[in-house]
């Protein structure tokens, strides 16, 4: 799946407010433009993305039948 279907997904879904699938769809990116960025660019981008994954935190907790 690139990041074209899996953005068509999330909106058949309604799953834009899940944010772990747009970090999904954010790492789906930034492997189809690896090819033509930096090294250095990419690992700031990746270590971009893990930071606003690690902020997530667990907001789940509790919530979980809602969610998943």
């Amino acid at each position: 799946m690139d990041s074209k279907q899996l953005a068509q997904y999330l909106e058949a879904t309604d799953s834009i407010s899940k944010p772990w699938l747009l970090v999904q769809l954010r790492l789906k990116k930034l492997q189809e433009r690896r090819d033509t960025i930096s090294s250095a660019a990419y690992e700031q981008e990746l270590a971009d993305i893990h930071q606003d994954l690690m902020n997530l935190g667990e907001w789940w907790r509790g919530i979980e039948e809602e969610v998943f």
